[in-house]
């Protein structure tokens, strides 16, 4: 029978951080650079203690830089309209 690998939990935090970064307007800045520190804390953890859960951290990873980058093109966005809206 083989043994299970223990899933890393940092791997699964940096996931769902990731996920609410892309859902969660003005709060996605900060999870998503949360979850991309711990999803690389967790994949290097992963490697050296041979857990499961580099699938998580990898997405964790993909899902908190995607969250990032919603976030920072709706703020730029709001921005420019803020600025160039007409005038009277």
């Amino acid at each position: 029978m083989a043994e299970q690998r223990q899933t890393n939990r940092l791997a699964i935090i940096a996931l769902t951080l990731g996920i609410l970064a892309i859902f969660l307007p003005l709060m996605g800045l900060p999870l998503g650079l949360i979850g991309i520190i711990l999803a690389l804390i967790a994949k290097k953890d992963i490697e050296t203690k041979n857990q499961a859960g580099r699938g998580f951290a990898v997405a964790g990873l993909i899902c908190s830089s995607a969250g990032i980058l919603i976030q920072l093109i709706i703020v730029i966005i709001s921005f420019l309209s803020f600025f160039t809206a007409p005038v009277g």
